[in-house]
């Protein structure tokens, strides 16, 4: 009974799109069985679902993009009990010798599944840490455009008339700013009015910009206490590295089986470069970024504040490692200090969710 079964198990593979998802079924044996293209809606999930259903059992699914394109899809599958396994992008070399369409990508997705190769288990986007990532994503446009506005302010003042230079650059951006903003309006035609008219709508757009930043890390802040006061806690982690650590983790931190997984999700795994009588280990430049920049800041924050990690810093210096190898030590020590507090405070949030 159970090798027939194991026999009559499928596997569906998912290339996902915007409007178009591409399916492939293929069984145990690994050949494919057909090959279906749906329209990204709920009739079409439960279209490609039956469908890959009347090949036989389906426990896996191997889908792309689970947290963008096929998230809506992976909570369809997810409901009905299959197994989803996130699929990074196909391997280069495989792409490079069999071409590239979505059929041969749902394909190899199916297979990778398959053979064991991917193994990663979605974030389930329902929770605390998904509002916070929410926020998160808002605050850091907003926080690139403030930027980007004072840059073209300094930038026009840098060749405008030297009275108005004088009148409105301030070394200090809040005060060049409100200077900008109530610049007279002039309706009379020239360079001068337009140039004034493109200093206080920058000025204005600056302020609403500085507004809307208030707001959201007010907010943050408060669903950052609300979600990890173990966390915060800590010496050198505050509601930005905070909220970043936890949603780099997801609402469902089980899929991160140690704090090894947890490191080498940020980027902070030392990674095995050894070859013949040379045995090293060099840095990972994969993982999630913003995650591995919080890390860093809480590491730098202690290195100028915490007497342990002072002490450490002589410590490891006195043995010869430079300041970038500590500052990557230190790295992977905090994640071993903050994984089961992630852990702790994401189970507690998932009851206040």
């Amino acid at each position: 009974m159970e090798n027939s079964e194991s026999c009559s198990e499928v596997i569906l593979g998912v290339d996902t799109h915007l409007d178009v998802h591409v399916g492939v079924v293929i069984d145990a044996s690994g050949r494919v069985l057909g090959t279906l293209s749906v329209s990204t809606n709920t009739d079409g999930y439960k279209q490609l679902l039956c469908w890959a259903q009347a090949f036989g059992m389906l426990r896996r699914a191997g889908v792309e993009g689970t947290g963008s394109y096929g998230a809506a899809l992976t909570h369809l599958l997810q409901a009905e009990g299959i197994t989803v396994i996130e699929i990074n992008r196909p391997d280069r070399s495989r792409r490079r010798g069999r071409g590239k369409s979505d059929t041969t990508d749902a394909e190899s997705a199916a297979r990778s599944v398959l053979a064991g190769d991917a193994k990663s288990t979605p974030k389930t986007h329902n929770g605390l840490a998904e509002g916070l990532r929410t926020l998160n994503l808002v605050r850091r446009s907003a926080v690139k455009a403030k930027t980007q506005t004072i840059n073209q302010i300094r930038a026009l003042l840098v060749s405008a008339p030297q009275a108005l230079r004088d009148a409105v650059y301030k070394a200090d951006a809040a005060k060049c700013v409100a200077a900008c903003a109530h610049l007279p309006h002039d309706t009379a035609l020239g360079a001068l009015n337009s140039l004034q008219t493109a200093l206080r709508v920058l000025g204005k757009r600056w302020t609403a910009l500085h507004n809307e930043l208030r707001e959201l890390d007010s907010e943050l802040a408060r669903l950052t206490k609300k979600a990890a006061p173990r966390l915060l806690s800590r010496f050198g982690v505050g509601p930005q590295t905070a909220s970043t650590l936890l949603i780099t983790a997801g609402d469902n931190p089980s899929r991160l089986h140690n704090e090894a997984a947890l490191a080498a999700l940020c980027g902070t795994s030392p990674l095995q470069a050894s070859s013949g009588k040379v045995q090293r280990h060099r840095l990972n430049r994969g993982g999630d970024r913003q995650a591995n920049n919080a890390l860093w800041t809480i590491a730098l924050v202690r290195m100028r504040g915490d007497t342990r990690t002072r002490e450490y810093v002589a410590k490891r210096t006195g043995e010869g490692l430079s300041k970038k190898e500590i500052h990557r030590c230190l790295k992977r020590y905090i994640v071993r200090e903050l994984y089961p507090l992630i852990l702790a405070d994401l189970k507690d949030s998932a009851t206040l969710a």
